[in-house]
């Protein structure tokens, strides 16, 4: 027989094996929570196909779906979501996803049907639904995004990422930088110092990494890094788990300029040669500044090496009426979003 072990050992068994039992029941309750929104997905969906066909060539509408509401909650009374309103949705939601439907099924219903009232085209659903399945995203998460215009944003991005990633990571790096960032939450005064910037930033991380995309892990603030005998110091150390690389970020309160590109492929190369591990992708670095010249920061990242992305952020949400109406053509944009995976 197996030797007794001492109390103390078992109790540290015990929490040990309660704790691999947890992380079970927790990974099955996904799965199933998974499983059943498939279902429920392509139970409204069924429905809405329907309601779309019924409809093709005859006149009937309101009063039909108000009938229709009414007989099902009847019939089927301990099932949520056969109210006249959702039913509508439903069929919404079938006319607005006959193109997408492997990837409406991956998200909620309430996911879905705030992306297809808040957004306007299908290129804005498609890169919102593969976003809020790729990270997660809660309905609130994903609201603040849309209010937040995060697809115009990400669209409209200065990066060199074309000429100096891998090609399995550029577009994947690309949708992970945005043109500009709002830090409302930071409670900063419009006029600021860069340190009193950076200290609201590590007060409010979890805040702060959520805007800057939500798959970064934070390393520490004022990184030192040396070469030679002197030391140097990066504002920001993150680690972006997907892409598989640090990302060095440098605040500036003021407006962009070219020399800044310069001290940011000197802090990448330090980053790659003696930081970066052997089995991580090369680091990127992402310039914030409080303005830019978007021609000069064109010409800024032409002759870096280096894989750079220039962002604006403000204190106050607001997309500059300057780039309205100015996002890339659908085509461009479509490609992109088959890596978003």
């Amino acid at each position: 027989m197996p030797e007794k072990l001492p109390k103390k050992s078992q109790k540290k068994y015990y929490e040990f094996l309660l704790g691999e039992i947890k992380e079970r029941i927790r990974s099955a309750q996904y799965e199933a929570l998974k499983s059943v929104n498939k279902e429920l997905i392509a139970l409204y969906w069924d429905i809405g196909k329907m309601i779309t066909k019924r409809q093709e060539g005859e006149t009937w509408g309101k009063s039909i779906v108000e009938q229709l509401s009414k007989d099902l909650q009847r019939e089927f009374p301990g099932m949520k979501g056969f109210s006249e309103r959702n039913l509508w949705r439903m069929r919404d939601f079938y006319l607005t996803y006959q193109k997408l439907p492997p990837l409406v099924a991956e998200i909620g219903w309430t996911h879905n049907t705030i992306i297809i009232e808040r957004c306007k085209n299908s290129l804005e659903r498609e890169f919102y639904i593969r976003m809020t399945r790729k990270f997660g995203w809660s309905k609130n998460v994903l609201t603040i995004k849309i209010e937040s215009k995060t697809y115009e944003k990400t669209m409209l991005n200065q990066t060199n990422f074309n000429d100096t990633l891998p090609e399995n990571i550029k577009n994947q790096a690309k949708l992970a930088v945005k043109d500009e960032y709002i830090f409302d939450f930071l409670e900063l005064r419009e006029q600021h110092s860069e340190k009193e910037l950076e200290k609201a930033a590590i007060v409010k991380i979890e805040r702060f990494l959520l805007e800057m995309g939500g798959v970064f892990a934070f390393i520490g603030s004022q990184y030192k890094i040396t070469a030679g005998s002197e030391e140097y110091f990066i504002d920001l150390l993150l680690y972006h788990r997907m892409l598989k690389c640090l990302v060095a970020i440098e605040l500036k309160i003021g407006k962009f300029k070219p020399e800044h590109v310069g001290k940011m492929q000197f802090y990448l190369a330090l980053l790659d040669d003696t930081i970066k591990m052997e089995n991580e992708n090369p680091s990127i670095g992402i310039i914030l500044c409080k303005s830019k010249d978007k021609t000069i920061v064109e010409y800024a990242l032409k002759e870096s090496n280096r894989p750079i992305g220039i962002a604006e952020y403000r204190i106050i949400q607001d997309l500059p009426e300057e780039l309205k109406g100015k996002l890339p053509e659908p085509k461009d944009i479509a490609k992109l979003l088959k890596d978003l995976r």
